[in-house]
């Protein structure tokens, strides 16, 4: 028989729900085909085996493509490839935060730091500004909960940023001496 009736039944949920989203995301240049969706509900499968995780009814991708189908940096010609990309990363982070963090927090964090510090790079946001938050998570930080994840890695964040104020200070000094 293949797979189980419940098994059908949830890709069948799913693929409803990531259809539904292309009415919502129009208004952003953004729409799946259902050869899309299907590549996305392959890549979930597999990431879900990966990272040994179950999940019933409409999942994560379309909280994922509603979070973040207004970036900047997401396009229909890396639409497909964005949302892929976003389940691995939200499924490792889940794991490594020992579930300790909700959907909403997580995709919250994910979301403010692609689009501020991370300007769209994934392999920044993966294995930098996730990484690092999640340590803290995993050594016991809980000021996420008050936040809901907004604003947060700034607490955490290693890496010197690039200073408006500093900047037009020095220039003044440069120009004028």
């Amino acid at each position: 028989m293949g797979e189980n009736w419940l098994e059908l039944f949830n890709q069948n949920t799913l693929q409803n729900k990531v259809q539904e989203t292309n009415a919502y995301t129009k208004k952003y240049g953004l729409a799946l085909s259902k050869e899309d969706t299907r590549l996305l509900l392959e890549e979930r499968k597999r990431v879900l085996k990966t990272h040994q995780r179950a999940e019933f009814g409409a999942g994560i991708l379309p909280q994922i493509i509603y979070m973040f189908c207004d970036s900047d940096f997401i396009s229909q010609d890396n639409y497909v490839e964005s949302m892929v990309r976003l389940q691995e990363i939200f499924y490792l982070y889940k794991n490594e935060m020992m579930d300790e963090i909700s959907d909403e927090e997580l995709l919250q964090f994910m979301k403010e730091q692609f689009e501020t510090v991370c300007f769209g790079d994934f392999d920044y946001l993966e294995g930098t500004c996730l990484d690092i938050f999640a340590q803290a998570v995993r050594a016991g930080y809980r000021g996420y909960l008050r936040t809901q994840g907004k604003g947060e890695f700034e607490k955490f964040d290693i890496v010197e940023r690039w200073d408006r104020e500093l900047y037009l200070e020095v220039l003044r000094e440069l120009c004028w001496g």
